[in-house]
């Protein structure tokens, strides 16, 4: 069967994950061009075609098969109710890829402490399935109202209490609203329609995809490094390396030294590199990593 002209569709989504998500791809090797108010981007392979989709309604039109593929959320998937394929977790060091929680929240000085006590109480959120179904697990019923944002302001006099997605909690506290507890935690997660994960083109475009994009975040805060040491010291460099790996150790043409190759998270060399030149390492040279794979 021949595969020529074919295309896996593929959702990126808008809004708030948008810039990371362009972010990643373009450290995974692709090139996105996405222009003022269009909502198909220009991508440099060929065989994939972009439609920028809200996250909120991603999983809905990949489960239906508009879509073969996308990135979103797993609050919304489940929210959605869609049947998908989840391929991989993309959580990554970077703004909004990160996990978010979605918590219930109530006002300083509610009488509110603890999920019982929402029984019979109004509560206001943009994620009504995800909330009856917490609710439904606590043995509590409550009245549950979809809120069409800025909800974080609305109790205690429009709804007693609400479930809001939060990542550092500060928009929580600067409201005045205290959390007692959490219904789901969430990161961006790729997901795919059953049917085209069962087409063997389509399933290996996404895994060569999935590859180069887990690769980039495995890169995103590591860095390479270099180093000259003694043979004589070798052990001891060694001793206070940490690495991804284990290390590449290569002659010099100076046969009482050695060159030393490896990966380290990039946090660690502010106190790494004073020890490694204690212990006799000499031209330390760091450079920085697109992907990792493999």
């Amino acid at each position: 069967m021949s595969t020529a002209g074919r295309k896996l569709r593929l959702g990126l989504p808008k809004g708030s994950l948008q810039e990371t998500t362009r972010r990643l791809f373009t450290q995974a090797g692709y090139q996105i061009r996405i222009a003022e108010r269009s909502y198909y981007p220009d991508i440099d392979d060929p065989e994939l075609e972009c439609i920028l989709i809200r996250a909120q309604e991603m999983a809905r039109y990949v489960g239906q098969g508009v879509l073969d593929a996308g990135i979103t959320g797993i609050d919304w998937t489940t929210e959605s109710r869609a049947r998908v394929k989840e391929l991989a977790d993309l959580r990554a060091p970077w703004p909004n890829y990160g996990p978010v929680r979605w918590v219930v929240a109530v006002k300083e000085g509610s009488k509110i402490r603890k999920p019982a006590d929402l029984a019979g109480k109004r509560i206001a959120t943009e994620v009504v399935n995800l909330t009856r179904r917490y609710l439904r697990r606590q043995g509590v019923r409550a009245e549950v109202e979809f809120s069409w944002g800025a909800t974080e302001v609305k109790p205690p006099i429009l709804a007693d209490a609400i479930v809001d997605v939060t990542e550092t909690g500060s928009s929580l506290r600067a409201n005045n609203l205290r959390v007692i507890d959490t219904v789901i935690e969430s990161t961006p997660r790729f997901i795919a329609n059953p049917e085209s994960v069962k087409d063997a083109w389509k399933l290996r475009k996404m895994e060569r995809m999935l590859l180069m994009l887990k690769g980039a975040i495995e890169a995103i805060d590591r860095v390479g490094l270099m180093l000259n040491v003694p043979k004589q010291q070798l052990d001891a460099v060694l001793s206070v390396l940490p690495a991804l790996g284990t290390p590449t150790i290569s002659t010099l043409s100076d046969e009482c030294w050695v060159a030393i190759n490896t990966v380290i998270e990039e946090h660690l060399a502010t106190t790494l590199y004073p020890k490694l030149v204690e212990v006799g390492a000499r031209a330390i040279v760091e450079y920085p990593l697109n992907k990792i794979v493999g």
